[in-house]
């Protein structure tokens, strides 16, 4: 393992000290590419949505066309500092600067908003994969608890918007693409704009077989994006998001599974043929009204539902979820400062019960529902009021004042139980006050930006109750502040961009989910974790010719986290890098693109060993994955556009392990599960067909 990483060590500076040597001895030309905004890998036509001088990081369609149109991880991955660990299509772990990488499924400790509407839930859990890859527009993230405006979690915030429609032209887009394992997928849209009135509809489809036993996965959406003009100064937007999907599970694999066929699923997953099946709608409604060239607002009613049914092997888990609520926002100027105030609150009403699995007494047929376990309803709140101030104290230099004011509340019901028996209780936090100050130095080619922020993290259902299903009282919100300092260039007449962050964030009240039992954890706060790193995003744009352009690029991140404090019974951890975060990580290509409208992309993501237990006893094995893709574009008349690619990921078969699970227990004398490995090489091929009205 020493040897390996070495030789880890050797390829990265090597990589990085190639990759700056290409870039100085290019011929520099101009090119008409979109720069970078703030940390932004790549800007596109959709404006930068964090407030006021907030750095923020953004991917737009220039990426996208990079990967699969079902590999959104990738796409997020080439951001610094932000890592998702996907151990299937509908399981993803959103991690920004090691927030979250302790959550044992799914994305917590951040906040997601889909064209300005929340939808993380009231525990604070998102889900990306709600999402089509190719309706997205751009995807931008918030990196750490500076998102004022946004929740300021210790995790930050990421912006979903969709594609805009383009201006003044009604078109119908079919994009079809195929692949291995079976995969099938289509997104159909139709646009239209004119003067105040802009429509778009999408449907899309997607299955596939999977590339592991037990995977199978299929899903059919809906997406709805209008907005109109109702005055000269006024304008409503609504927003329709409907999801249908049916995803068997594979679930984890221990470490013999994992290195002799890693297409296996977890055997008692398989045996029950575990699933998970997911009706998913959001709806929201926003008005715009524009008070004077000096004020404006937009507030947003919306709604979500969610029905989710899962049959497990140690159970069969039943839940739906409805939640509402209404976010305002004013922004304006008052003589040179730029200001934006308003508040957001939601509120959401979960329903779960559990029920026996009789799966070993269904003749080899899967799950089948028993006798009920439990029956629990939670109600949860939160209200967020948030305001910031932006003030030029010179021509070069800005400063920006943000306030944020958080209030929880969690009303545990339990309908199961009566009498002594019943756990029904409330938990009420306290508010808190999270404020946030930045600074921005321009210089002529580039900025200095700077900024300490505070932040918090609300425990999950998982944390706030006991095995028994008690609300645990002891559970406090995480707390953190932050520090960071980073600049931004654009040099060579804007064809080399460069970016370089340092960070450290101080958390105390470490909220982690300790494993228990097969499917019980219990919340506690564990201590105080040090999370510090360095971000490096460099991008640049040439021609070999006046037909061909090319333009390398790559993101590098260091994670230097660690236990400062953490006590677990008799083990001691303090001092121990953070589990489930790699220390070092690169994401890297080079894109080609011909006048004639064909491309070829090659990327590159390495990722280093992750520590999977606190004890950092053992840990996964880092890895290199390659992915190439070739395109071309045409008009076939004024009216019809072709589009086709081919690509292959994982070119070189490599087994690593996509996503990891920390901490895990063996039950039985069985193999403690780590590992969910990632696809084998396989290929896809799409043609989409543009038509023009």
């Amino acid at each position: 393992m020493k040897r390996s990483q070495q030789n880890t060590n050797r390829f990265l500076l090597g990589l990085l000290l190639c990759c700056f040597h290409t870039i100085k001895a290019q011929n520099t030309t101009k090119d008409s590419i979109t720069q970078l905004d703030e940390v932004v890998l790549i800007q596109d036509a959709i404006p930068k949505k964090a407030t006021g001088i907030t750095s923020s990081s953004k991917i737009a369609g220039q990426t996208f066309e990079r990967f699969n149109p079902t590999d959104i991880p990738s796409a997020i991955n080439q951001i610094s500092g932000v890592y998702i660990l996907s151990g299937a299509i509908n399981t993803n772990r959103i991690t920004i600067r090691g927030i979250g990488a302790r959550t044992p499924y799914g994305t917590n400790k951040l906040r997601m908003y889909f064209n300005g509407i929340p939808v993380t839930n009231g525990t604070g859990s998102s889900t990306i994969e709600a999402y089509d890859f190719e309706n997205l527009g751009a995807v931008e993230v918030i990196k750490g608890p500076k998102s004022t405006a946004y929740g300021s979690n210790l995790g930050g915030a990421i912006l979903l918007d969709t594609k805009v429609s383009v201006q003044d032209k009604t078109q119908l887009i079919n994009s079809f693409t195929m692949g291995s394992y079976n995969m099938l997928k289509d997104n159909l849209t139709f646009s239209h704009s004119e003067d105040g009135f802009n429509l778009s509809f999408s449907y899309n489809h997607l299955e596939t077989d999977g590339f592991r036993q037990n995977s199978q996965f299929q899903r059919d959406g809906l997406l709805l994006n209008t907005q109109f003009r109702t005055g000269q100064k006024s304008s409503i937007v609504l927003l329709v998001n409907y999801i249908d999907y049916t995803a068997q599970i594979p679930s984890s694999i221990n470490q013999t599974d994992f290195e002799e066929d890693p297409t296996r699923a977890a055997s008692n997953w398989l045996a029950a043929q575990g699933y998970e099946a997911n009706k998913y709608i959001l709806t929201g409604l926003s008005h715009t009204y524009q008070f004077s060239e000096h004020l404006q607002n937009t507030t947003s009613v919306f709604y979500t539902y969610l029905d989710h049914y899962e049959p497990r092997p140690f159970n069969i888990l039943d839940e739906f979820t409805n939640g509402f609520g209404i976010r305002s926002r004013f922004t304006g100027n008052w003589g040179k400062a730029d200001f934006t105030f308003g508040g957001e609150f939601y509120k959401d009403e979960y329903d779960w019960g559990t029920f026996e699995n009789l799966y070993e007494e269904n003749d080899g047929n899967g799950s089948l529902q028993g006798t009920l376990l439990s029956n629990n309803m939670e109600f949860r709140r939160q209200f967020n009021l948030f305001g910031t101030l932006t003030y030029p104290i010179t021509t070069q230099l800005s400063a920006q004042l943000g306030l944020n004011l958080n209030k929880t509340h969690y009303d545990f019901r339990d309908l199961f139980n009566q009498g002594e028996s019943n756990a029904s209780a409330i938990r009420d936090f306290d508010a808190i006050l999270l404020p946030n100050l930045g600074l921005n130095y321009q210089l002529k080619n580039g900025k200095i930006y700077a900024n300490i922020s505070s932040g918090f993290s609300n425990p999950s259902l998982e944390e706030t109750l006991t095995p028994d299903g008690i609300i645990n009282p002891d559970i406090a919100q995480e707390t953190g502040v932050n520090y960071e300092l980073g600049t931004e260039w654009s040099l060579f007449n804007k064809r080399l961009s460069a970016n370089i962050t340092l960070y450290r964030m101080n958390v105390k009240n470490l909220l982690v989910a300790q494993r228990v039992g097969e499917d019980q954890y219990i919340g506690r706060n564990a201590g105080k974790t040090r999370h510090q790193g360095l971000e490096l995003d460099v991008q640049y744009r040439g021609k070999i010719s006046q037909a061909i352009r090319f333009s390398p690029y790559l993101s590098y991140t260091l994670n230097d986290h660690s236990f400062v404090d953490f006590v677990n019974e008799d083990n001691d951890y303090s001092g121990n890098p953070l589990t489930g975060v790699p220390k070092h990580r690169l994401s890297s290509g080079i894109d080609f693109r011909h006048k004639n409208g064909l491309q070829l992309n090659l990327t590159h993501q390495f990722v280093d060993e992750i520590p999977m237990t606190d004890a950092n006893s053992i840990s996964s094995d880092s890895f290199n994955v390659f992915h190439a893709k070739l395109g071309f574009r045409t008009a076939i008349s004024s009216h019809v556009n072709l589009g086709l690619n081919a690509g292959i990921n994982n070119i070189f078969d490599s087994n690593y392990a996509q996503s990891v699970l920390i901490n895990a227990v063996g039950f039985g004398g069985a193999q403690p599960r780590y590992y969910y490995p990632g696809n084998g090489r396989n290929y896809f091929g799409g043609l989409q067909v543009n038509y023009v009205f």
